[in-house]
């Protein structure tokens, strides 16, 4: 990246840090602020959540559970409070009191029909979800912010026109109908860069690779020491450190929960308990096995990705971009990276999509199986420019079998083309 390029790119972020530049994500708060009485804006530590909810208007008062004031008024006696604030209220970090969630459902169901009267965020926090889920359904809905998607980061459109025409694809559709007129979003060079990187904002304010590397070793310290011990006390800390170090080189990789458990020396369910942690505080993405209609044995082992390659690439202890491209884990890394960005347009788009991986007994693998309004959508991600047969007879195999309307495979070609009638070829700077 040049100088002039990495001045931007501060500049963009800093903005978006100090000055509250609008997330992609606002958009859909502020769409589903007219829609629901409660909106729960969840995600990973640092990756925005204040900002955002921050940039409401004046009218709207804060409160931060984590400032001891705040705590102290909200947590003698919520729903008394709530009804001292019954309206235009933000309560940051809701997760530090499970009371409040109760007393929310009271408040809404005082006046059902009044939209847009509460914000709550939260982060790192199974607990945070579940009470959502119980205590508020049908009353909220939930933004889950992730950290900067690739175009974000990149001060361009944060949603491809990929992904806008995917929502709205019917079979009547043609499938070149996806890649018609499609323009790159950026550079390979940046491309890379984000992926070497991650999403998380701060790190982009680095003036050099130091700063990086302290904010990622104390992002992790911090998630530890903060937000593991408080949310599960009992947890044997010194196992748990392990397993994030295990974690990093099982990414990309289907999961076989006895080995890991044999290897860190604790119990299968312990072992499968660590990863629901880790996908329960927005730091791994499980992907379940597709075996749903098929004519082949399946595995049926989840698959797993950190969820940001930067973190990921910090905790494998790779210095720079030229030790990644030569690490064993160069591949797997790259294709986490391509599998959340899509996955975090969907999400930022408000679109309900389900994803899985799939691979026969025989080897046979497709890196994202998505189901959606478009239907089954298979996805494949190869890091190089060129892309072997098999990969597409793996594909042409799955549509077939599955009866997709089309399929896709992620890679870095210069440009988006069609390998047959139902599969598309589209470089990850089209994404």
């Amino acid at each position: 990246m040049g100088y002039q390029q990495f001045l931007y790119l501060q500049n963009q972020i800093h903005g978006f840090i100090l000055h509250g530049m609008k997330r992609i994500y606002s958009q859909l708060m502020n769409e589903y602020l007219q829609q629901f009485p409660c909106i729960a804006v969840i995600g990973a530590r640092q990756a925005g959540k204040t900002t955002m909810v921050r940039m409401l208007p004046d009218e709207w008062r804060y409160f931060d559970l984590e400032r001891i004031s705040d705590f102290d008024q909200v947590s003698r006696d919520p729903e008394l409070f709530l009804r001292l604030h019954p309206d235009r209220t933000v309560i940051d970090e809701a997760q530090m009191l499970p009371e409040l969630f109760p007393a929310l459902r009271v408040a809404i169901d005082d006046d059902r029909t009044r939209k847009g009267r509460f914000v709550i965020t939260g982060s790192s926090s199974p607990t945070l979800q579940r009470n959502v889920a119980e205590s508020l359904a049908g009353r909220v809905a939930v933004v889950e912010m992730s950290p900067l998607l690739w175009a974000e980061a990149a001060g361009g459109q944060a949603v491809s026109p990929v992904v806008h025409r995917l929502t709205s694809f019917r079979s009547r559709m043609k499938t070149r109908e996806l890649i018609d007129g499609l323009q790159p979003r950026g550079t390979v060079r940046e491309a890379h860069d984000y992926w070497f990187r991650g999403g998380y904002p701060e790190p982009w304010l680095a003036g050099n690779e130091r700063f990086y590397r302290r904010w990622t070793d104390q992002y992790v310290e911090s998630y530890l020491n903060r937000d593991i011990a408080r949310l599960f006390p009992n947890l044997n800390q010194v196992r748990f450190r392990q397993f994030l170090g295990m974690m990093s080189g099982l990414s990309g990789e289907v999961l076989n929960y006895a080995e890991v458990a044999r290897n860190l020396q604790v119990s299968q369910p312990t072992a499968r308990d660590y990863f629901e942690i880790a996908h329960g505080t927005f730091l791994w993405r499980r992907l379940p096995a597709y075996d749903r209609n098929v004519r082949k044995r399946v595995v049926k082992h989840p698959k797993g990705y950190m969820r940001d390659s930067g973190l990921l690439h910090r905790l494998l202890r790779i210095p720079d971009l030229d030790a990644l491209l030569s690490h064993p884990r160069c591949g797997r890394s790259w294709e986490g990276m391509v599998v959340e960005e899509l996955l975090r347009q969907f999400n930022a788009l408000g679109e309900p999509v389900q994803a899985y991986h799939y691979r026969t007994s025989g080897g046979a693998e497709i890196d994202l199986v998505l189901e959606g309004d478009f239907g089954l959508l298979p996805i494949e991600v190869k890091y190089g420019q060129k892309v072997e047969a098999r990969a597409l007879r793996v594909v042409r195999e799955f549509i077939d079998e599955h009866d997709c309307a089309l399929g896709i495979v992620a890679s870095n070609e210069r440009e988006p083309r069609l390998y047959d009638e139902k599969i598309i070829g589209i470089p990850f700077v089209y994404l």
